[in-house]
């Protein structure tokens, strides 16, 4: 293992890559948003998931912090000649899918821009220095039933912003040589309540404290996800820094789409907190993307399974949005 800079590394997978990496004996440059980084969605700013924050914070002394704004290009380029790393981890950015629809200029600016700007820093620190890019399965868009898993050779049929900042992004960086993420859904605890699963664990959380009516606020239930621990997605991403082959598109799936309505019920369970649940308006996506579910294989070639199941999931997300509810007055 060599010299690694992960951008985003205080946010919900950049907080477990970065000790993750220091276990694999790498020496780390960690990389976080500015103070005033905008956004409850932007994993690139300093609203670091409690989670993410204590795995990053477990080893002070065991790499070196940086603040970087990725949408500075002279930020950027000083700071990887300066610390000049033999593989760049890029995670930050924006990330939230319905967020995306009343923040198109941010996410162009913080996704694209930005991720160029990264891109383009890495080259000119040299040839051989490794990128890998966070993209989404999002890219996909709506895949028939008869189609799945997705593979990577689907071409892109982005249906959001923020899909389409990230095909955008693929299409920059690609052809340059980058290792290429495609992750579906990464689940797990430290996730921001923007996202559904921490959002009913907060809101049961909440309920089960007598804070709040026994009455879950949901969007729409019947989409189906392939839904990934996030500790398997940071395997994958500690594989593909030492094996992953420039110019490629890995998937980062397990190829079992679970439909929400059934995830909260069991989510429910695990709880054990009694509860109505009504449709929020508010929480409805203009454009969602009714099944998302991806094949795996080329990861598994390199020897990447994932470890946790989805019950596993499910019981570390209800158990840190108890802690949290508990520690908060």
């Amino acid at each position: 293992m060599t010299r690694v800079l992960v951008t985003g590394a205080e946010g919900f997978v950049g907080g477990r890559l970065v000790p993750r990496l220091l276990e694999r004996g790498a020496d780390v440059i960690a990389c976080h948003g500015p103070e005033a980084a905008p956004g409850p969605d932007e994993t690139a700013g300093t609203r670091t998931t409690m989670a993410a924050s204590e795995a990053s914070a477990s080893a002070p002394d065991r790499c070196e912090r940086v603040e970087l704004d990725i949408c500075d290009r002279d930020a950027v380029e000083r700071v990887l000649r300066d610390h000049a790393p033999d593989a760049v981890v890029h995670l930050a950015g924006l990330s939230d899918v319905g967020a995306s629809w009343q923040r198109i200029a941010d996410y162009y600016r913080v996704n694209v821009e930005g991720s160029e700007f990264v891109a383009g820093a890495t080259r000119a620190v040299s040839h051989s220095c490794r990128l890998i890019v966070a993209s989404s399965a999002e890219i996909y868009g709506r895949a028939p039933e008869n189609e799945l898993p997705v593979g990577e050779e689907r071409p892109p049929r982005p249906r959001s912003p923020y899909a389409m900042t990230k095909a955008a992004v693929e299409r920059l960086t690609l052809g340059q040589g980058a290792i290429v993420t495609r992750s579906f859904n990464l689940i797990g605890p430290g996730q921001s309540p923007q996202f559904a699963l921490p959002s009913f664990a907060a809101q049961l959380a909440e309920i089960d404290a007598g804070r709040r009516e026994p009455v879950l606020r949901v969007g729409n239930l019947t989409s189906r996800r392939d839904f990934v621990h996030v500790d398997d997605g940071v395997d994958a991403y500690a594989l593909l820094v030492e094996r992953g082959e420039p110019g490629r598109a890995y998937n980062i799936a397990r190829g079992e789409a679970i439909e929400l309505a059934a995830a909260l019920r069991r989510l429910i369970e695990i709880s054990g907190v009694e509860t109505a649940i009504r449709e929020d308006p508010e929480r409805l996506r203009p454009a969602d993307v009714p099944v998302l579910c991806g094949d795996a294989n080329r990861l598994r070639t390199l020897g990447w399974k994932p470890r946790r199941n989805f019950d596993q999931a499910l019981e570390a997300i209800w158990e840190d949005a108890r802690d949290h509810s508990l520690a908060t007055p």
